[in-house]
């Protein structure tokens, strides 16, 4: 019986460490998404604000268009 129980407790440690393992590694994706995140975020915001293409032309200008030739 001895023999049993030392190779349960054994097992219940591996067991154990797996999952410390496994949840260090989900931090460590966590935190790199994270560090991707801020990185895509910044690019975005460095983009400049694009200018209206009908700057200074009037308000009619490009509603229609002739489709009869």
């Amino acid at each position: 019986m001895d023999v049993s129980a030392n190779g349960a407790v054994n097992a219940a440690m591996q067991q154990q460490q797996v999952y410390a393992q496994q949840e260090a590694q989900i931090s460590m994706l966590k935190k790199a998404m994270d560090v991707q995140t801020q990185g895509a975020l910044s690019l975005i915001e460095s983009l400049p604000t694009p200018a209206p293409s009908t700057q200074g032309l009037p308000p009619n200008l490009g509603n229609n268009i002739n489709v009869t030739a």
